[in-house]
């Protein structure tokens, strides 16, 4: 215990000690050995020590980072989505009147769309949108006339005829948000797929009951095709039911993500790394129609993405659950309005339920730091990654490791 309050003085609070480097080794050797022991002093010590978001890039060379023989749940595992929302309390006729609308919002949007399709980047007014504290892929982001025009008439028919839902939207922003029912609204998701003429975007359209998705269109107007998700019924492309047809190991998996660029550094590059090690293939480029392509069952697997906002996935989760797949955050959680903040747009969807176990496994293993990692590391990113290392690893040696690490970089701090 006296060895964890000296500790955390010299952290935490900078108390300032003479002490020798040979004896702040010492400590930090002896702090390993009681962490060896799995003393609660000591956990409980590094538990309230808020960590930056991620840990220490590390890219693996190696596949098979998750044993794809296993169907059994990872232990930091949630429940999956349809189960942790519980049921949703919504007459049937009602939520079939407002998947209709979600349809003729879906009409409108293609009206404002189409005539700008394939046009020069002066017709198409392109902008472009700035957003702080984002992925390299978000942080500057094209926006078009088109965008604008389709959310603005679809905004203007949900005012008109259900004043009183809310309305999330990418262009246009927030209204109601605490209304029982929201619309969320992405005009073009996938604007650099539309700006170039890759017709691999979509309209994203959903509606949420008392924050949980429970309707979901997703409409590709080029393309004439039209997927909807309503809660408790089958998803449909074109008024067809669909159906997942997925593998049921990673090994063999063909995985999407709209681009690498949009993982920061840390631990979500380090996580995607190890998914793309572990899948069969990685592709790129589909935005919200990799998606859709998982839920028809048209031979993509599992999609992983992060840094994506609300309008980005809400409309995904009925059209993926409706057709038999899985899609959580990465710690498995729901993707609900509530969730958003906590699931810092980190999305994962599988064709399956036991791929998306396998896929867990992957996105909730601790990163690990290796002593290679370290070097060329600023004195405080070392510490950080120490304590990330020695709070999550079960390894005696990486223990030891840890407390000459450490040793080293208190050393230094109190130096």
């Amino acid at each position: 215990v006296f060895t964890t309050l000296l500790l955390h003085r010299l952290i935490l609070q900078e108390y300032k000690m003479k002490m020798s480097r040979s004896g702040i080794r010492t400590l930090a050797l002896t702090v390993s050995s009681v962490l060896l022991l799995e003393q609660p002093c000591i956990s409980n010590a590094f538990a309230y020590i808020d960590q930056p978001d991620g840990g220490i890039p590390r890219t693996s060379n190696k596949k098979g980072n998750v044993d794809n023989s296993s169907s059994q749940p990872p232990s930091t595992k949630k429940t999956h989505s349809a189960d942790a929302a519980g049921p949703i309390d919504v007459d049937p006729k009602l939520l079939e009147k407002h998947a209709s609308f979600a349809s003729q919002l879906a009409d409108i949007a293609r009206n404002e769309i189409v005539p700008y399709w394939r046009q020069s980047r002066h017709v198409l007014g392109q902008q472009t949108k700035l957003e702080e504290g984002r992925s390299i892929f978000q942080s500057a982001s094209p926006v078009t006339l088109a965008d604008r025009a389709a959310e603005f008439a679809m905004r203007e028919m949900i005012s008109c005829h259900f004043p009183d839902h809310g309305i999330i939207g990418e262009e246009y922003g927030v209204k109601d948000i605490d209304a029982d029912w929201v619309w969320v609204l992405d005009p073009i998701d996938g604007t650099r797929s539309f700006i170039t003429g890759k017709p691999l975007f979509g309209t994203l359209i959903s509606l949420l009951y008392k924050g949980t998705p429970v309707i979901g269109c997703i409409d590709q107007c080029i393309l004439n095709e039209r997927w909807l998700g309503i809660s408790g019924q089958e998803s449909t492309l074109n008024g067809i039911p669909i159906k997942t047809d997925g593998v049921t190991t990673l090994s063999d998996a063909e995985m999407y993500s709209t681009t690498p660029d949009m993982f920061q550094n840390g631990h979500e590059i380090s996580k995607f790394d190890d998914m793309r090690n572990a899948v069969k293939a990685p592709h790129y480029g589909a935005d919200c129609y990799a998606y859709a392509l998982v839920a028809s069952g048209f031979g993509a697997d599992v999609v992983v993405e992060a840094d994506l906002g609300l309008y980005d996935y809400c409309a995904l989760v009925p059209v993926l659950e409706g057709a038999g797949g899985v899609i959580t955050d990465w710690t498995g959680e729901s993707l609900t309005l509530g969730n958003h903040e906590s699931s810092k747009g980190r999305v994962v969807a599988s064709a399956n339920s036991i791929l998306h176990d396998q896929a867990l496994q992957i996105l909730n293993t601790p990163t690990m730091v290796s002593s290679e990692d370290v070097l060329g590391m600023t004195p405080d990113d070392r510490l950080l990654a120490v304590l990330e290392e020695t709070k999550q690893s079960n390894s005696n040696v990486s223990h030891l490791i840890c407390g000459v690490m450490l040793g080293e970089v208190i050393a230094h701090l109190v130096s």
